[in-house]
């Protein structure tokens, strides 16, 4: 008998392996769908929760971007904040949060989010840009200037020759402000071999070109504006100054007349026009006069610097720059050649014309030194002595 229930207990247990057996496979085909179930519905939630926080976080980036361009940089700034809440990397977010920074002139928090960016993004052009504005307005020159090239070959996202455009010419009004006209003068000409047929934008090369003393690139932008608007008045003053600058005073004459005709109110054109007309006039040096002319002018060139003489002391001797040299002055000069010089006295001595006007350069030069600039026939002389410095007749 106990063998019997033996191998009866022996046989249940072989019949309860076998049907656990036959049951496995089912129950891990049931907990395999359940936990793929499961991560279906986490992945479900998780992806709800990310796209309800890129919602909201756009939802605030959007009232920012309207509160930045009506300029309420406060409520911006508390908008951009709060869309960084939900996307804490967000680039755009950071960067119009420094732009909103900026406009309530909080420019060391911008300067923090700019310069984080700017490690991001070492080429974003707009970045570059808002870090050479702060570095300008701290007078960081190298550093400005810097930002600033690097805004202009930097990658825009729209419009990129206008926005590389508009930081070279920050870049140069900055160089122009802190006097540095050789680099200002540099960065102008990079930016006149972009520039399109646009006579607006030849004449604005045209004025910055002036204002960094580059006259012969100036008369260059001014003329090409010119075979566009032939009638434009600014246009042809700002060429007719800029041969005045360059001594062409015949090409100076030529636009300055047609200026005024266009616009008779400009006084400052009228004024170089009739400055140019004089050194024209005065000048004895111009060809194609006769011998009796060129006496005359030097005759009423030297009757000039006496009466100049006569209203401005100048120390004992002509130095320039003040330093006196031992000799008669110029007065004692002045009145010992002063009987030479007349008509006969020229033709006999051929040298005597260059000895007078010798003499009347040296009067003007360190009367301008002496008494400050001079107006009228002396400022033609001036100019005619730096025209014709060395020069014989």
């Amino acid at each position: 008998m106990p063998e019997v229930q033996e191998q009866k207990a022996s046989r249940e247990r072989l019949s309860r392996v076998r049907l656990y057996l036959r049951q496995r496979p089912v129950m891990l085909v049931l907990l395999t769908a359940l936990t793929v179930v499961f991560f279906v519905f986490v992945a479900a939630l998780s992806r709800a929760y990310k796209d309800q926080q890129t919602a909201l976080g756009s939802r605030w980036f959007q009232r920012g971007i309207a509160d930045l361009s009506g300029k309420r940089y406060q409520a911006a700034v508390t908008d951009f904040r709060a869309a960084l809440l939900y996307s804490r990397d967000n680039y755009t977010y950071q960067l119009n949060l420094a732009e909103a920074l900026l406009g309530m002139n909080r420019r060391a928090e911008a300067s923090a989010y700019l310069l984080n960016l700017w490690d991001r993004q070492p080429e974003d052009g707009l970045v570059n840009l808002e870090l050479a504005r702060i570095a300008a307005q701290k007078r960081q020159m190298p550093q400005a200037v810097r930002y600033y090239h690097d805004a202009v070959y930097a990658v825009w996202p729209s419009q990129q020759e206008i926005q590389r455009r508009e930081a070279r010419l920050e870049l140069i009004e900055l160089l122009l402000r802190n006097n540095a006209k050789a680099q200002a003068q540099a960065e102008l000409i990079g930016l006149s071999e972009s520039a399109d047929e646009d006579p607006a934008q030849l004449n604005l090369l045209g004025d910055l070109f002036m204002r960094a003393q580059d006259y012969e690139h100036a008369v260059a932008e001014y003329r090409a504006s010119l075979k566009a608007d032939a009638h434009n008045a600014k246009t042809l003053a700002g060429a007719g100054y800029a041969a005045y600058e360059l001594q062409q005073y015949s090409l100076a004459e030529h636009y300055l007349q047609d200026a005024i005709k266009r616009y008779p109110n400009d006084k400052d054109s009228a004024e170089r026009l009739k400055t140019t007309e004089m050194v024209l006039r005065m000048d004895p040096y111009q060809r194609q006069i006769s011998q009796t002319e060129r006496d005359r002018l030097v005759i009423e060139a030297f009757a000039t610097a006496g009466e100049r003489l006569q209203h401005c002391a100048v120390p004992s001797g002509d130095g320039v720059g003040g330093t006196a040299v031992q000799g008669p002055n110029l007065s004692d000069e002045w009145s010992a050649l002063k009987p030479q010089i007349t008509p006969r006295g020229l033709q006999r001595n051929s040298g005597l014309a260059d000895q007078a006007m010798d003499l009347v350069f040296r009067i003007e030069r360190q009367t301008s030194l002496s008494c400050g600039a001079p107006t009228g026939p002396d400022l033609a002389l001036l100019l005619i002595s730096k025209l014709r410095e060395g020069s014989k007749l």
